[in-house]
């Protein structure tokens, strides 16, 4: 290095200018629907018939006298909502747990803040577990003794029946309450109201919605509100404004706006079971347009056809018996060719037995004649076998006494001969007046009044009759 270049003077580095930070985006705003939950009672929508005037949980809410709820029902009905009302109606701490993500780490902390809060302001705490059902047996445990010291006041929600899917001991200790569906006109209501409310709702923009449009995504929103106040959002933020800068919302933006309903069915949940039997009790009631309703659910739900047919040979026997014995033979039929087949082609055969046992005369006495059986046999001394009708074709039976004096019921006219088949004296079997059981009544009646006849005082019967050689 030369002396020039030891005291040359130092070059300056050439910096570039600095980059211009990117403008913060601002923050997305939260949904419509979570704009819109509701702040009181006042705004609450649904529920009436347990937060109507003079219900009991808005007596209780109102007198802050709740103690551990649980409520269950469907998406979109409002559960989340009301517990953040009770919360602040009787000025609680809110504190939210979900029996999707939380672990036992966050509910003992969230119990802890609350025994210290309650000891050193007397604040209480709602602890509100979305999703309880979730929590697995030992979790659930972790919250009875807080639960029962009143450290928390427990609010969980579920989607799941609680007295299905939620710890036994959680639920003697809780009030059960379950939230429906929202029906349309309710549905209408918050649609209404979401669009003329501008500090939360769309009401800052101008929007004109048709009837027809707002209907329709009531109808579809199949009683889930925030479905419904989410779809109005889609379609008022992605319809271009016409000339005179009004959104218009037609039937036609609503129906791209709004995905056809998913059918809230569960395989094995309350929708499961809940179905299956309206659809029983549809065919039972002989009404074959709501039994046809709710096997198309069910079919297009995706339940399995082995199931449905299942309960159609079921309910063939239980509910229509001998008034039409061929109900059975064809929902055996139908099993049989479901199980063959599968979707879709099975939903045929299925509907054919179904819609024939609905229109079937119907009659129960199969079902209530085996079960009284089988509740003598449950609750009484076994009955012996009489000994003329104990088996005869070993040898040695006839040393035994067995067979002996039994009659051969076809050697005798009309093939009917009266003995005594049981050792004592039941009646089970008391056959209907309804389609094919009435000729079956007939016959069963006319052969009681022979039995009856021949045991009546002073007169002998059979016994004088001369009897045939005994038969196997």
């Amino acid at each position: 290095m030369s002396r020039d270049d030891l005291f040359a003077a130092p070059r300056t580095a050439e910096i570039a200018p600095p980059v211009a930070a990117a403008p913060a985006s601002p923050p997305r705003p939260a949904p419509l629907a979570a704009r819109m939950r509701p702040r009181n009672l006042n705004e609450y929508t649904g529920q009436s018939h347990i937060l109507g005037p003079g219900q009991l949980l808005r007596r209780a809410i109102e007198a802050d006298r709740i103690q551990s709820l649980i409520f269950y029902g469907p998406p979109g009905t409002g559960k989340t909502s009301l517990a953040q009302i009770i919360a602040n109606q009787t000025r609680s701490k809110f504190e939210r747990l979900s029996g999707v993500e939380s672990n036992v780490a966050d509910m003992r902390r969230v119990l802890s803040a609350a025994a210290n809060r309650r000891e050193n302001t007397g604040q209480s705490t709602i602890l509100f577990i979305d999703e309880i059902h979730r929590f697995n047996k030992a979790q659930q445990d972790i919250l009875l003794p807080d639960v029962e010291s009143g450290i928390v006041r427990l609010i969980g929600a579920t989607t799941h029946n609680p007295f299905f899917f939620v710890n036994s001991p959680l639920v003697s200790r809780s009030q059960i309450f379950e939230l429906r569906p929202l029906t349309e006109a309710e549905l209408l209501a918050l649609l209404e109201r979401a669009l003329t409310d501008a500090e939360r709702g769309l009401g800052h923009m101008k929007i004109k919605a048709d009837a027809d449009a707002l209907r329709h995504l009531a109808r579809v929103s199949d009683g889930d509100a925030r479905k419904a106040l989410n779809s109005l959002e889609i379609a008022a933020l992605t319809t271009p404004c016409e000339a005179d800068g009004v959104i218009h919302l037609d039937l036609a933006v609503a129906e791209q706006c709004i995905q056809k309903k998913a059918i809230v069915y569960d395989g094995d949940g309350d929708a499961h079971y809940d179905t299956i039997s309206a659809f029983i009790k549809s065919m039972r009631g002989s009404d074959p347009d709501a039994t046809l309703y709710w096997l198309a659910k069910m079919i297009h739900a995706g339940e399995d056809p082995r199931f449905i047919a299942r309960r159609i040979v079921i309910h063939a026997a239980e509910d229509v018996g001998l008034a039409d014995p061929m109900a059975l033979v064809l929902a055996n039929a139908a099993f049989q060719a479901a199980e063959f087949i599968g979707w879709p082609e099975a939903r045929i055969p299925i509907a054919e037995a179904a819609i024939y046992i609905a229109t079937a005369n119907k009659s129960n006495s199969t079902i209530v004649a085996i079960d009284a059986a089988l509740a003598d046999v449950r609750a009484g001394r076994t009955l012996p076998v009489p000994e003329h009708l104990r088996d005869a074709h070993y040898q040695g039976a006839k040393r035994l006494g067995h067979g002996e004096g039994y009659q051969y019921a076809h050697d005798h006219p009309d093939h009917f001969v009266v003995q005594d088949h049981l050792g004592a004296e039941k009646r089970y079997y008391e056959p209907s007046d309804q389609g094919a059981e009435k000729k079956i009544r007939e016959r069963v009646e006319k052969w009681r009044a022979l039995v009856a006849e021949a045991k009546s005082p002073g007169d002998a019967g059979n016994k004088d009759a001369p009897r045939k050689e005994a038969k196997p």
